[in-house]
C-alpha cells in the first residue's frame, strides 16, 4: 500500500516533538527527518493551530507536544482499561457457555476482532484478534450497526459493497435494515452460517458510559441443527448488558 507522504511526515513529527519534553526547533526538526523547511514548517503550523503541538515564542520558536495529542493519548489508555474490564468476563462466559466469545469494534463499515477467549476444548475458528469482517454478515457488525445512531448508521450503509459468501448471505441495503429491526427487537443479532457454512454465532450490542454502542459481544460456534440458538442470543444480551454496566453504562437496554 501506498503511504500519503504528508500524512506520514506528520506523524514522524509528532512522534519527534513528544520525546523532546524540553521543546524542539523547526530547524532540528528539519535536520532530523531530513525534511524541506517549507513543508516541515506548513506541518508544524497546521499541527499547532490544531492544539496537537504548543509554540513556546522565545528567541527561537520550540515546539512541544500540545494537549489535544494529549487528551488522544488519554483516551486511548482510558481503551485499555476498557479492554482489562471485559476480558475477565468473556473468559467467564465462554467457560459458562462452552463457546468461543469475541469482542469486536466498529472500523469503518467493518467490524475487527479486538479480543477473544476460547473454553477448555475450542473449536477452530478462522477469525484471530486483528482479522476483520465485513458488517452486514456478522452477528458482530449487525449488533454494532443495529445500535449505532442514526446518522453513522446510514453513511456507513452508504458505503457498504455486498459479497455473497454462502447462500445465506444478506446482499442488499433493504434486506440489511430489515434484519436490523429485527436485531433491534429482539436485542441480539444473528450470523446464520452468513459468512461460513459451518458457523453460526450469536451477538449483542455493548455500550459505554454515554450510551453510545463501543461494541459488541459475539458467541461462535460449529452450526448444530439442535443448537437453540435464540436462547444463545438471550444470554449474550444478558452478558453484553453487564459488562455495559461494568463499562458505566446506566440506561435501560
Amino acid at each position: 500500500m501506498k503511504l500519503n507522504r504528508t500524512t506520514q511526515r506528520t506523524v514522524e513529527i509528532l512522534k519527534l516533538v513528544s520525546k523532546n519534553p524540553e521543546g524542539i526547533t523547526l530547524d532540528e526538526i528539519c535536520g532530523k527527518l531530513d525534511l524541506p523547511k517549507t513543508s516541515a514548517y506548513d506541518i508544524v503550523t497546521t499541527l499547532a493551530e490544531m492544539g496537537m503541538v504548543n509554540v513556546d515564542r522565545g528567541q527561537r520558536q520550540r515546539y512541544t507536544i500540545g494537549l489535544t495529542a494529549y487528551r488522544i493519548g488519554i483516551n486511548y489508555t482510558n481503551n485499555l482499561n476498557f479492554i482489562n474490564v471485559i476480558e475477565p468476563e468473556m473468559r467467564a462466559f465462554a467457560k459458562e457457555v462452552g463457546k468461543t466469545v469475541f469482542f469486536g469494534v466498529r472500523s469503518d463499515h467493518e467490524v475487527v476482532y479486538i479480543c477473544k477467549t476460547e473454553p477448555e476444548n475450542p473449536i477452530i475458528t478462522t477469525a484471530t484478534v486483528g482479522t476483520k469482517n465485513p458488517m452486514y454478515c456478522t452477528s458482530l457488525g449487525k449488533a454494532i450497526l443495529a445500535y449505532s445512531d442514526e446518522e453513522t448508521c446510514g453513511q456507513i450503509l452508504a458505503r457498504m459493497k455486498f459479497k455473497k459468501h454462502t447462500e445465506r448471505t444478506i446482499t442488499d441495503r433493504e434486506s440489511l435494515k430489515k434484519e436490523l429491526e429485527r436485531v433491534r427487537d429482539q436485542g441480539y443479532a444473528l450470523d446464520e452460517r452468513e459468512v461460513e457454512e459451518h458457523m453460526e454465532c450469536v451477538g449483542a450490542p455493548v455500550f459505554g458510559p454515554d450510551g453510545s454502542v463501543v461494541g459488541a459481544l459475539s458467541v461462535s460456534s460449529l452450526y448444530k441443527p439442535t443448537e437453540d440458538y435464540e436462547q444463545l442470543g438471550r444470554l449474550t444480551a444478558k452478558k453484553a448488558a453487564e459488562v455495559s454496566k461494568l463499562l458505566g453504562f446506566l440506561g435501560k437496554i
